[in-house]
């Protein structure tokens, strides 16, 4: 039989990414106020289009050739030539002329320019082939040049990073990561050695180093940790520096591109990994490198908290874009795929329908989870943020990355599942979301780091009583009486929750109780959102109010609310002996007796 003959299976065919999008066109409508919705939709709605039709094609098209590393000529000169495919670049320039992230500088919003900044990015970021790991290591280091750098800086390098014109525009790196600690900064080796010269963008450095991972080495500047402290002295002995990629950093556009080791960057490697294949990611000698200081000496980590920051949130939502594009995939195919010998539409069949539902339920809760902190960091950099506002974003900013990134991968292979056969194929792409995502569980922290650096955070009374206290006005003050009594049980589930998260952080510290609190954290965040847009949906009457009741009560009773709960009960309760096994498991019998 020809190919053509026979059964013919019908291409499913995802219309408008923003409008049929069953979580973001409500969600804006009610976080943001009216006429910034009324102005902003139209170009949501035309990005929803180009994503699944001119920039998924250009996507394609950009994964069919990864980067290159060419380290010497033909004469055994050492020119370290990067090079990228046509189809990458294209895709860094839509994305700096979308806006992103020039949208959150511009405040035309104010702080809600953070939620329709990233609300774009969740549209696109499955079809973009990671082009926002450098987008969003650029709003970073513009956030540090704004807060930190030199009057010369502001005028000189935040305009471009922040542009909107390709040709005037830079992106940037982020280099912390180092051989000896991964993500303990304080085993850096890096060393910064002053020149004693003033440069105008600030006093002048060379550093010396290797750094281990440097994701988007095609950038044209870049921020990196260097000590300028004794090895004794751990973290406090860092300083952030600004570090142009080549010399001079700025010239006229006739100007020849000065050679790939102008500022003494060699580059080692690129870096061999099982997902962001097209994102260029190297190891780096810095010899001799020309760098200028940030902020104040040995405040190097404190200095680049804003770019951690920042970048977090954005893998939070690149999790959930990733997401959305997967259940959009296997929700469109339903649509198509008929069985039981052609009679039955999946989309009708309850059973495959119910997977479907349990994704689009994980979906909507991420989102509200992550736009929810997105909106925080808005008011955060505009000066609308009480500092109770401000704490919850230092909680929830770890939170919500690694909540996000832990239950997004996990809902994506059920998308790919519905599908069957067909979801395994490469040519839908989720193959490459999954690999690409996997990254948001380590990139930027991992979920154990992560999981301490809120245990961290939660010790300090003020932030557990910032936190609690949205919740509880949320879920007492705001809630209406009718809805209460809808929701009785729910509620009571979720003070449960609320009750447990809010001891699991008294001292001494459970050894074993971060990671179980950041994942219990994420689901009750999540459900107070969901909760709080079902409240605004029942008090205005609208069309979903029946369907956003139903959906924060399935969260609370469907999701891993209550296996949560279990597991923070378990973490408080475990002793030694618990650790003891764990290690016997691992290890073995013998290396617990070595211990002992």
């Amino acid at each position: 039989m020809r190919v053509e003959e026979g059964f013919q299976p019908i291409p499913f065919s995802e219309e408008n990414a923003y409008t049929e999008d069953p979580v973001l066109p409500s969600l804006l409508r009610r976080i943001l106020p009216k006429g910034t919705f009324q102005e902003i939709e139209p170009d949501l709605e035309r990005i929803g289009s180009e994503v699944v039709t001119s920039i998924r094609t250009l996507s394609d098209s950009a994964k069919c050739y990864p980067p290159k590393l060419l380290q010497y000529n033909q004469w055994g000169r050492r020119i370290d030539e990067l090079q990228t495919s046509e189809g990458w670049r294209e895709l860094k320039e839509i994305a700096q002329r979308e806006g992103l992230p020039g949208i959150f500088y511009e405040r035309k919003h104010q702080g809600h320019s953070r939620t329709y900044g990233f609300a774009k990015i969740l549209l696109m970021v499955g079809d973009t082939n990671e082009i926002f790991c450098p987008m969003s290591m650029t709003d970073g280091t513009a956030r540090v040049i704004e807060l930190l750098g030199s009057e010369e800086m502001k005028k000189d390098i935040l305009p471009r990073l922040v542009s909107r014109d390709p040709k005037f525009a830079f992106t940037s790196g982020q280099w912390m990561t180092e051989r000896p600690g991964g993500s303990d900064v304080s085993l850096t080796e890096t060393t910064a050695t002053s020149t004693g010269k003033s440069n105008k963008y600030g006093p002048q450095y060379t550093l010396n180093g290797f750094k281990w991972f440097s994701s988007a080495t095609d950038s044209d500047v870049s921020v990196a940790l260097a000590r300028t402290g004794s090895q004794k002295e751990g973290s406090r002995g860092l300083s952030l520096f600004f570090v142009p990629l080549r010399l001079p950093l700025l010239r006229n556009p006739i100007d020849p591109v000065p050679s790939s080791t102008s500022n003494s960057i060699l580059v080692h490697r690129l870096k061999n990994k099982i997902g962001t294949q097209v994102l260029p990611t190297a190891e780096l000698s810095l010899e001799g490198t020309e760098a200028y200081l940030i902020g104040s000496l040995g405040k190097g980590v404190k200095s680049i908290t804003p770019v951690l920051n920042i970048t977090r949130v954005w893998s939070a939502i690149t999790s959930v874009g990733n997401l959305r594009k997967c259940l959009a995939i296997a929700t469109s195919y339903a649509k198509v795929r008929t069985i039981q010998s052609g009679t039955l539409l999946l989309k009708d069949a309850p059973v495959h329908v119910e997977r479907l539902a349990s994704i689009n339920l994980l979906y909507r809760a991420l989102t509200h989870l992550t736009l929810g902190v997105a909106g925080l960091l808005g008011k955060v950099e505009c000066g609308q943020a009480t500092e109770d506002d401000g704490r919850r974003l230092r909680m929830l900013t770890p939170v919500a990355k690694a909540y996000a990134a832990d239950k997004a991968c996990a809902g994506m292979e059920e998308a790919m599942a519905a599908m069957g056969g067909a979801g395994y194929m490469e040519e839908n792409g989720f193959g490459r979301m999954i690999r690409d995502s996997l990254v948001e569980k380590i990139w930027e922290g991992t979920i154990v780091v992560l999981a301490l650096d809120l245990a961290k955070v939660a010790q300090d009374p003020a932030a557990i009583k910032s936190f609690l206290s949205v919740l509880d006005r949320i879920i007492t003050n705001t809630c209406p009486s009718t809805l209460q009594s809808q929701l009785s049980s729910s509620l009571s589930v979720l003070k449960v929750a609320i009750q447990e998260f809010a001891t699991s952080y008294e001292r001494p510290l459970p050894p074993l109780i971060p990671r179980p609190a950041l994942m219990l954290a994420g689901a009750i965040a999540s459900g107070v959102y969901l909760l709080e847009h079902a409240i605004w949906s029942h008090k205005n009457s609208e069309p979903t109010r029946d369907l956003d009741v139903e959906v924060f009560r399935r969260w609370v009773a469907e999701s891993d609310l209550e296996a949560a709960i279990q597991s923070v009960e378990k973490a408080k309760s475990d002793s030694q002996e618990r650790i003891r096994v764990n290690s016997a498991l691992v290890f073995g019998l013998d290396a617990v007796k070595a211990k002992l």
